[in-house]
């Protein structure tokens, strides 16, 4: 047979002649799809209309990614998950709302503009720093932007927004203004996660914990009855030691409990605790109870009250708490008192261990716990809310909402919702500097930056004093992402379409932001609105290299989407995005799975050329001819697939929904069908053949069909073959404005399939056998001998001018017989003898 790049050879007495063709002989997909990107945008075919009140709405809260400027491998399954929903619900007649945003603000802006720049944050004025980071954010858009659009991605670019801006951290704004007032909001000293290198509190979600090697140290305190040991890997926290403690259980230690230890080299009396967090078996079963060396520390300081020595600040440094060591670094005062504890005879045996610490998400340098006055949200009880409103929302796949629950249920802490940066929503709130009255800002103020600008009260409402100093914090980033379902339903401005448009109906977003987005979302949008933002939340896995580790450019195994797009085309980047694997789980990218894609791609070129050449003088207003049995056989199996392909993209089955439409289009339509029907369709007599007329009603509402199935996942070519193919009939109208295909029962037909399939059967033996014997397609047989069993026998013989057709075959035998052990053969089976001579 001749290759897809070719144009085929058609039956035994016609071909097609490349004046007939209408389509180019490549698909050439760097050209078709930078053309239609741009008849897209200006046919405004994907906006959402606010004033269609009769169209039921679809709404999707987009996650607004951090603009790095890369739009990888994993940001493209992520938004191929979200445009294959949209594309889909906008055929089924939905009135889609699919905006995108931007999540300016944060530390990753922050810390990419200070290493671009070789700067810190302290080093320019505030409104330099922001106009560093806006530039570069300005930049990185731009460029992820483009991606996105050359993916194919059906967002509608009129309802973009960036966090920066602000029309929009005026919202932010206003909402911590209302759940202040709603008493979900505080600011008090309480211990919190620290970046030492990026200067501020983060989130327990922005915490990566990794395996780091260490050194455990045995330290010798002294007591009234002796002397204690204490293992630790933390020796820099000696003078933070507040107390120790052993487990009650511990009998080693029963008579120690109660009495003081003193602390080294620092000579300060501690009191001997028992408490059954100890892990007797860890190290000699003694610890050191310092402020703050981790979490278990924080938890024993406020349980037995005890004194917070503050070690260190904010950089990282020891502070005057400290004595001698104030002004290092942890990793100089580690070594210096370690030194000093050998010196005094304190120190004993060692050893390396391995343990788990927390790091920064963004610069990856190790967390430390500080006491410092911050804002706070009121999460923690809003534990058992948050987890019965996850249970009351769809999670695809099911199992992913276990991860959110887990998460809400271990937080030890309230969120810490203030960071001590500059690129962020600043706090709307003032304090008398007399009195220390907190004044928040008035609505009708916002946007504003208590930073630079004075609240317009005239006095302190406790004191009457005017003097205010304001707030020198910003929001954590999160809070600005975490109202965007309520933005996007037009809160607070549009209360009509708030009512339509919220909850979102979906929430999209990979594995592992459940415990950042999802949460967020749902946490202020329970104390805000009093119910869940999204009525279901479609996850995606990670995306993997060909290695199996996680893609990342430090593994070499990173893959740019331009680099993808630029070599096979977004449908086939696409292709294997939707059939890379089950939703919701971990899939790899691999080279020769987007090859594949383009090789599908070139397949369906090529056999909508075929068909588009033999449909010039076809007609679809004209009533249905009466149909062969081939015919009845595609168009049966035909309208199966269209409600496979509807239940899977209900289902979020992207997969399934893929190789479906894929199988049959390569198999069936091409490989069987098409080759079966070139006799009818360009052969001499079909000038006035019905044979033919039905041929062509069959390839004309298969080929529609598959590419309104299509049109989700591969929309470039599914548009241009769908607007060549109606291009006498409708004015160049997009696939993506027409409605989705519904399945035709009248046509769906398990004898017509059966019968049908007993042909496909033997003509794909019979091909087999000239292929086995290097002959071509068009060799013809002189005589072939089918051998089968009586049913199929009776059906073969009713196809038996089609076969000599088809196969180019002089003289057919059919010999119908029973199976060779003698039983009637099962309808579902079909076993037969085929012999030619040539």
């Amino acid at each position: 047979m001749k290759s897809d790049e070719e144009v085929s050879t058609i039956g035994a007495k016609g071909r097609v002649r490349q004046d007939d063709m209408r389509l180019p002989p490549r698909y050439e997909q760097s050209v078709l799809e930078a053309s239609l990107e741009k008849d897209w945008e200006k046919e405004h075919i994907y906006e959402y209309d606010r004033n269609n009140l009769s169209r039921p709405t679809y709404s999707i809260d987009t996650p607004p990614p951090y603009p790095s400027g890369e739009f990888h491998m994993g940001n493209a399954l992520n938004w191929c998950y979200f445009d294959f929903v949209a594309r889909y619900k906008r055929m089924r007649g939905y009135n889609v709302h699919f905006p995108q945003g931007w999540d300016c603000h944060g530390l990753p802006t922050e810390v990419r503009a200070e290493r671009t720049f070789n700067i810190r944050k302290r080093d320019v004025s505030i409104e330099k720093f922001r106009e560093i980071c806006a530039k570069l954010t300005t930049e990185y858009i731009a460029k992820m932007k483009a991606a996105m659009q050359s993916m194919g991605y059906s967002i509608d670019w009129s309802l973009e927004y960036r966090t920066m801006d602000p029309e929009y951290y005026g919202l932010t704004q206003l909402s911590f203004l209302r759940l202040l007032q709603r008493g979900f909001l505080y600011k008090g000293e309480h211990p919190v996660n620290w970046c030492p290198r990026c200067e501020t509190a983060i989130a327990e979600a922005e915490v990566e914990y990794v395996q780091s090697e260490g050194t455990l140290i045995d330290i010798h305190f002294s007591t009234e009855k002796g002397n204690l040991i204490v293992a630790t890997s933390r020796p820099e926290f000696v003078p933070a030691c507040v107390a120790l403690a052993v487990n009650p259980i511990d009998s080693r230690y029963s008579g120690y409990v109660g009495s003081a230890a003193t602390v080294p080299l620092v000579d300060r009396k501690i009191p001997i605790l028992k408490d059954e967090l100890v892990d007797a078996s860890f190290g000699s079963g003694v610890v050191m109870i310092c402020t703050f060396g981790d979490k278990t520390d924080v938890r024993w300081q406020h349980k037995y009250e005890l004194p917070v020595v503050k070690l260190l600040d904010a950089q990282g440094r020891l502070t005057k708490e400290a004595g001698k060591y104030a002004g290092l670094q942890i990793q100089e005062a580690r070594e210096a008192i370690v030194d000093d504890l050998r010196k005094a005879s304190r120190i004993g045996d060692s050893k390396a261990i391995s343990r788990e610490i927390g790091t920064c998400w963004r610069c990856h340098t190790p967390v430390e716990i500080l006491s410092t006055p911050q804002w706070f949200m009121k999460t923690k009880d809003m534990t058992d809310e948050i987890v019965d409103w996850t249970n009351r929302v769809a999670w695809v796949p099911d199992f992913s909402k276990n991860r959110m629950i887990e998460w809400a249920r271990s937080l030890d802490w309230d969120w810490v919702i203030s960071r001590q940066r500059l690129f962020g929503t600043p706090i709307p709130v003032w304090y008398c500097r007399k009195c220390g009255q907190t004044l928040p800002a008035e609505d009708d103020w916002l946007p504003v930056d208590p930073r630079s600008q004075h609240p317009r009260t005239a006095s302190c409402s406790r004191c009457g004093s005017v003097d205010f100093v304001g707030d020198q914090d910003v929001m954590d980033t999160w809070m600005d992402s975490s109202i965007t379902c309520a933005v996007h339903a037009g809160w607070p401005d549009r209360p009509d379409e708030f009512q339509r448009l919220f909850p979102a109906d979906l929430q999209p977003n990979g594995l592992d932001i459940i415990r950042t987005w999802d949460y967020y979302l749902m946490a202020r949008h329970l104390a805000l609105f009093g119910k869940a933002p999204y009525k279901t939340v479609l996850v995606n896995g990670m995306v993997r290299g060909a290695d199996g580790r996680m893609m990342h450019k430090s593994y070499g195994n990173y893959v740019e989407v331009t680099e993808a797009i630029t070599k096979y085309g977004a449908d086939s980047v696409r292709q294997w995005a939707a059939a890379g694997g089950s939703t919701g789980y971990d899939i790899p990218y691999r080279w020769a799975d987007v090859e594949y894609g383009r090789k599908f791609l070139t397949k369906l070129w090529n056999a909508a050329r075929l068909i588009l050449s033999s449909l010039r003088d076809y007609d679809p207003t004209l009533p249905a001819p009466k149909l062969d049995l081939l015919d009845r056989w595609l168009l049966s199996k035909l309208n199966r697939l269209v409600g496979t392909s509807t239940d899977a993209f209900e289902n979020f089955q992207f997969s399934l929904a893929t190789e479906s439409v894929r199988n049959f289009t390569w198999h069936d339509l091409c490989d069987q069908y098409l080759e079966a029907a070139k006799y009818r369709l360009y052969a001499d007599r079909a000038q006035i053949d019905e044979s033919r007329r039905a041929s062509q009603y069959t390839l004309f509402h298969t080929l529609d069909v598959v590419l309104r199935l299509l049109a989700p996942i591969c929309p470039h070519i599914a548009d241009a073959l769908y607007r060549e193919l109606w291009s006498d009939h409708r004015k160049n109208e997009s696939i993506h404005l027409g409605a989705w295909p519904q399945p035709n029962i009248d046509l769906i037909d398990e004898i017509s399939e059966r019968n049908g399939s007993i042909i496909v059967r033997v003509l794909s033996e019979i091909r087999r056998i000239k292929s086995e014997k290097r002959l071509s397609m068009k060799t013809p047989i002189k005589k072939l001998k089918i051998e089968l069993e009586e049913d199929a026998a009776t059906v073969l013989a009713s196809q038996r001018d089609a076969i000599q057709q088809i196969a180019v075959v002089e003289q057919v035998e059919i010999v119908s017989s029973r199976r060779r052990d003698g039983k009637e053969l099962p309808q579902t089976d079909l076993d037969f003898r085929l012999s030619a001579e040539f």
